[in-house]
């Protein structure tokens, strides 16, 4: 499924004229400005399902089924799905439906780990006619109190990190275990994506002006595999926000009588030692 999913956008992207000539991968973004927070403070988050290299096509989101949040603390898991709202989000391509959450200070005044989790309703890719769902996590810290960063969510499929992903000097490497119900996943395809432009949240849009230059297309969307125990290894070259997708893992593999493709997602932040 997913090698079949890439080269139909290889396909599509030559039969349409596109000027990167590249297939690029589809991520579900879960964006943060900062994720190690010296203190708690309001968080504004960007739901976006976007090719975050090129910085679109963006496509069309429909409403999570749930958007949650996990402390350090007791570990309860609080329903975030009020704070949802859509929005129009510009990509370099297009706008179309996406969603923003504010999230008040409140919720994560304590020190330490905040995990939170998105589980989007299915998006149909027609070109495929193939349903893509993606689990998506990533990890806020406050304080620089380790926490429950490493703790599995028991999704249907998931990434779980063996680094903390909110605290990598850039040109580090980063492990982390893949996981289909709550089981290591073997030899699972990896891609890897780098979020090549700003993200400007209030504005809802992703900045005209890329960090970088990719030489060939292949650079756009990096790709690996899970070694036999499940773990991925990836560098981190560049400062900034690298996501992680595990694809096709989960063991649902039909919705509304088409194919399903679930993957897992999680988002990894590196900085620059200055």
């Amino acid at each position: 499924m997913p090698i079949k999913r890439r080269l139909l956008q290889a396909l599509a992207a030559v039969t349409l004229g596109c000027l990167t000539g590249a297939a690029q991968a589809h991520f579900q973004m879960l964006y943060v400005e900062e994720t190690a927070l010296p203190r708690a403070d309001k968080l504004e988050f960007a739901l976006v399902f976007t090719h975050p290299f090129s910085g679109g096509p963006t496509m069309t989101m429909d409403e999570p089924r749930a958007f949650s949040h996990i402390s350090s603390h007791g570990g309860e898991k609080i329903d975030l799905r009020q704070y949802l709202r859509p929005v129009q989000w510009q990509s370099r391509d297009n706008q179309t439906t996406a969603y923003r959450a504010s999230i008040p200070r409140e919720l994560v005044r304590s020190l330490g780990d905040h995990i939170f989790v998105l589980e989007p309703e299915p998006y149909l890719e027609t070109e495929e006619d193939v349903y893509i769902q993606q689990f998506t996590k990533l990890i806020v810290n406050v304080g620089g109190v380790p926490g429950n960063w490493a703790e599995p969510q028991g999704l249907p499929v998931e990434i779980q990190p063996l680094n903390k992903p909110y605290a990598n000097w850039t040109g580090g490497v980063f492990r982390a275990l893949v996981l289909a119900d709550g089981k290591p996943v073997p030899f699972a395809e990896i891609e890897i994506e780098y979020i090549n432009h700003s993200v400007d949240i209030e504005k809802n849009a992703f900045g005209q002006q890329d960090y970088v230059t990719a030489p060939q297309a292949s650079f756009k969307s990096l790709s690996t595999y899970t070694d036999a125990q499940g773990v991925v290894t990836i560098g981190l070259p560049r400062a900034g926000w690298w996501g992680i997708a595990a694809l096709d893992i989960g063991t649902t593999k039909t919705h509304k009588g088409k194919p399903l493709s679930q993957d897992a997602v999680l988002w990894v932040q590196a900085r620059d030692m200055k």
